[in-house]
This record gives structure tokens, C-alpha cells and sequence, in this order.
């Protein structure tokens, strides 16, 4: 069953400013066509006081003992940071209040807004606690874990980002050890790149095919194969996250309906898209597009040109909301017209107008194939729509 918050395509647009990040106050520090978004990181080491520690721990901390900071349960040393030297330790402070009151749970994100002594005064922070493997050689190290900070943004921007951000920082999990020799050739880059690599694929997507945006979002829509030829892998794995995060699967809550997709995609005449990146701009082959995903390529190309990726990643889901509502408002024409003649007309007008017929009947064909009924009033409707397209898309 799929769920919708929009109403219409002008109200789906008009959200990406109204709830993305993006308060009156904040949208006017947006507003720029050219904006680059500041970014930052710390790390620090959290250790169990109540747990025995090592010589070689102590020794260690006690060595950095003006970048720790103690509480009666456990002490929070920094290991590194890119924030300027005045809103580092006010950082700290916040991240051991946090961890006072248990706040902080091993493995799991969390995003505030922080106020620090920064251009951007109040940013969004996402934090998480990575717990120390415990070890029979090391059982000192029970409890203990680094806490690492990603800042840039606001609170609701980041939170567009969570999975990508709790993926990011999971990768650190292997390379992590409380002396951080390796933070100079491994640490500090991989959290340098941490925007970059979490954020910005997005707006690198819409950078790279401009206008050519919406062939990419009805392949998405419509559970194409997309190939990505002449390009670095870079390229081909924001290509590929950018598709999965325009995509409806995961949004159906039945497996057989999944299931049932993938039949039908496999089934599928069509040839899936190619973009070829080895000529500037990329040429793209079985190019296919519609109106509904032709509306949008302005709202992305926008936003790109502001350089805010928060608004590009609300825009994307505004996008999928409103193709989930028409999927919902089309599912009960269906059901109707298995009544009434009147209702299969209604169908027809609203397949017509929405622009996005093809995408929503394939969709309602593979969530329907167990129901010989909705099935001929599809078959009807594809048709009709076949009759009047006189050489376009729906």
C-alpha cells in the first residue's frame, strides 16, 4: 500500500522551501544561485571510567589531557577536528551533556542543531557513538568508543540524509583504534570527504545530465536498467544511488506486489536506458520521459544551480510523493470502475491529465496480477490511452 502527503504538483513544488530545511529565516541564506554549504567533523575517544583502564590508556589521555573532557562515568578526548579552535571545545561540551543523559546510543545516529562559534552560528550536527569490538585481550576497552560528529547544514537537511550519513560513518568502524595511528593516511580524509562522499551524489547527478535529469527520473520510476558507460565508478555509483533513492520500491508494503515488479520489469519489450559519459555533455540511448517527469527538470535544475543539496534531496521526495499519491488515486479509480462505466471514465481522464499513465499503469498491473477484474480494466485503460496518444507518451 503506498502513503502520499501531497496534493497537487504545484503543492508537491512549493514544499521543497516550506519543509525541507528550510524555515523563512533559513531559506534566505539559500536564496543564493551560487551557495556552498560549509561542512565539518570531529572525532573523539569515549572511555568507560567505571570500566579498568589500561596503562597505556591512561598514559595516552593523560598526554592529551587539555583536549579531554571528564565526567564522573567517562572522559571524551578529541582525536581530531576541522572546527576552528574556538567552537571545538563547545562542541565537546554539548557531546558530553548528551552522553550524560544516555543520548547517545552505540551504533545509532542522532541529529540536532548545535550553536557554536562558527560564520553558520546554529548547525545541523549528526552524531554517533561507535562502540569499541570488545576482546578477551582487551577487556579494559569494554564500554568504551569513538564519537563522531558530521556538521554542516541544518537538522532537517541532514535528517534527508540519515541512511546515507549511518552508512558513511559505519564505514570508519574497521580503521578506528584508540591511538588513531592511522589518522593522517585513513581517518582524516575518509571524515574530510564525509559531505562530499554523503550529500552531494544528488546534485553531482543533476550537474552531470542536466535537462536529461528526467529521462533518469522515469527510468527510476519505472524500474529500468539504467548502464552508465565511458564514466569513472564514482560516477556510476551516484548514477545508481540517485535511482534508488527515486525509486518506489520499498514504499509497497506487500512482497508478492515486489515480486510482481520485477516479473513484470524482466518482461519488459523495452530497452533499458544507456548513458554514455565519454562525450560532453553524456549522450543517452532509449531515452524515454513523460510529462509528469518533464514538470519536475526545472525544480531540480534550481536548486542545483543554487548549490543546496538539502533542496535538491527534499525536491527528489516531494517528486516520489506525488507519484505515490497519483498510484493511490488511481488504485481507487480502479476499484470503482469495477462498478461503474462512469468511474472507467473518470480513470481515463485522470490517466490523461496526471501525465504519468505509462509509470502508473505499470505499477497497478504489477500490483494487481492476482486480480483477473482490475487486470481487463487495465488492459481498457491501456487501450484507450493507446488510441489517444497519437504518437506520445501518456
Amino acid at each position: 500500500m503506498f502513503t502520499s502527503q501531497t496534493s497537487s504538483f504545484q503543492e508537491s513544488l512549493d514544499v521543497d522551501e516550506r519543509d525541507a530545511d528550510f524555515d523563512n529565516e533559513e531559506i534566505a541564506g539559500y536564496s543564493q544561485n551560487i551557495q556552498q554549504i560549509n561542512s565539518y567533523y570531529a572525532i573523539y575517544y569515549y572511555q568507560n571510567t567505571r570500566s579498568e583502564a589500561s596503562g597505556d590508556s591512561v598514559a595516552w589521555s593523560q598526554r592529551r589531557s587539555d583536549s579531554t573532557t571528564s565526567q564522573e562515568d567517562f572522559s571524551l578526548t578529541l582525536l581530531d577536528s576541522s572546527l576552528p579552535a574556538e567552537a571545538e571545545p563547545e562542541l565537546r561540551s554539548y557531546i558530553s551533556r548528551r552522553l550524560s543523559k544516555g543520548a547517545l546510543l552505540g551504533g545509532m545516529g542522532n541529529i540536532a542543531t548545535v550553536e557554536l562559534s562558527i560564520p553558520e552560528q546554529a548547525v545541523g550536527c549528526y552524531c554517533c557513538l561507535l562502540e569499541q569490538e570488545k576482546s578477551p585481550e582487551q577487556p579494559e576497552a569494554d564500554g568504551n568508543g569513538w564519537v563522531v560528529c558530521l556538521l554542516g547544514g541544518s537538522e532537517k537537511g541532514l535528517n534527508l540524509f540519515r541512511i546515507e550519513l549511518d552508512k558513511y560513518v559505519q564505514g570508519l568502524q574497521g580503521c578506528l583504534t584508540p591511538e588513531m595511528q592511522n589518522l593522517e593516511t585513513e581517518v582524516r580524509p575518509y571524515l574530510n570527504r564525509w559531505y562530499e562522499e554523503s550529500v552531494m551524489h544528488i546534485h553531482r547527478v543533476v550537474q552531470l545530465l542536466q535537462a536529461n535529469v528526467g529521462y533518469l527520473l522515469h527510468a527510476a520510476l519505472s524500474h529500468k536498467l539504467v548502464e552508465v558507460t565511458g564514466a569513472d565508478e564514482k560516477t556510476k555509483a551516484d548514477v545508481a544511488r540517485f535511482i534508488k533513492a527515486a525509486s518506489l520500491q520499498g514504499l509497497v508494503q506487500e512482497d508478492t506486489t515486489a515480486a510482481s515488479l520485477c516479473k513484470a520489469i524482466s518482461e519488459d519489450t523495452h530497452t533499458g536506458l544507456i548513458i554514455d559519459c565519454s562525450t560532453s555533455p553524456p549522450t543517452l540511448t532509449n531515452e524515454v520521459s513523460n510529462r509528469f517527469c518533464d514538470d519536475w527538470i526545472q525544480a531540480f535544475l534550481n536548486a542545483a544551480e543554487r548549490f543546496n543539496p538539502f533542496l535538491l534531496r527534499q525536491i527528489l521526495e516531494n517528486f516520489k510523493l506525488k507519484a505515490i499519491q497519483d498510484m493511490n488515486n488511481l488504485k481507487r479509480f480502479i476499484r470503482q470502475a469495477e462498478m461503474s462505466h462512469y468511474a472507467l471514465f473518470r480513470c481515463c481522464l485522470f490517466l490523461q491529465s496526471c501525465g504519468n499513465g505509462d509509470v502508473l499503469l505499470q505499477n497497478a498491473r504489477a500490483e494487481h496480477s492476482s486480480l483477473p477484474e482490475a487486470c481487463g480494466i487495465i488492459t481498457v485503460l491501456e487501450e484507450f490511452l493507446g488510441e489517444h496518444a497519437q504518437g506520445t507518451l501518456y
